[in-house]
């Protein structure tokens, strides 16, 4: 069966001056994937799901959901969770930033606050607190939650398990483990242990281009294969 391709990627070059951060980028990501984006800091990785969200202007082609970013950024939002790796400094308080998302998504907040009470964090109790004043672990934990309660058909995801307390990783990777097996999940991580029981791909950076990208079940054998 042909997969459905949700993000299309040729020839994609990202400048920072004279630095091709990312240098000549061709590549495809599937319904179904769970990826693993690996890399050394510098390699591309939050640049590329910077250019994915529309962020940056590029030069190449970038389709995602069939649109082009910069042109259709409103839309293309409306199917895509993103986790970033720094929370962004938001002024709003938590109820109007659950309040932002249940008018945007036309969905209860209550969902988002189901959420985040999995993962151990008790929105009631912080309700009317500013975004700002959160800690690192209950911004991380309320930003997950607000990433996978409109259900999107993408999700992009930093580091996202920097902040969360081993307890909270756990209910995480199992959130993501149980999440709609549709969709395509993109996660840049440096802890490659602690998602292996998710991703069925890899996909690595340096200097802005791939260096491999595989299934996660051949690299598996490989390194059973090299065991003495």
């Amino acid at each position: 069966m042909e997969k459905k391709t949700l993000i299309e990627i040729k020839s994609l070059v990202k400048r920072f001056g004279n630095v091709r951060v990312i240098d000549d980028l061709t590549l495809n990501f599937y319904a179904g994937e769970r990826v693993a984006l690996i890399g050394q800091n510098g390699a591309g990785k939050t640049t590329l799901i910077r250019s994915i969200l529309g962020l940056y202007t590029y030069e190449g082609y970038l389709r995602v959901l069939g649109s082009e970013p910069r042109k259709h950024r409103q839309k293309i939002l409306m199917e895509v969770g993103f986790v970033p790796q720094l929370p962004p400094p938001l002024r709003m308080t938590v109820t109007e930033i659950l309040d932002f998302f249940s008018r945007i998504f036309n969905i209860d907040r209550q969902i988002f606050i189901d959420l985040a009470n999995r993962l151990n964090l008790d929105i009631e109790k912080h309700i009317n607190k500013p975004f700002l004043k959160l800690s690192g672990g209950m911004k991380q934990k309320l930003l997950v939650s607000l990433a996978l309660g409109h259900q999107p058909q993408i999700l992009l995801m930093d580091e996202p398990s920097a902040n969360l307390d081993p307890e909270a990783r756990k209910v995480f990777f199992a959130m993501l483990k149980e999440y709609r097996p549709d969709s395509l999940m993109i996660l840049s991580s440096h802890r490659t242990d602690e998602i292996k029981g998710l991703i069925n791909r890899v996909v690595e950076m340096d200097l802005g281009k791939v260096i491999l990208d595989e299934p996660f079940a051949t690299i598996e054998e490989n390194l059973e294969s090299k065991k003495p």
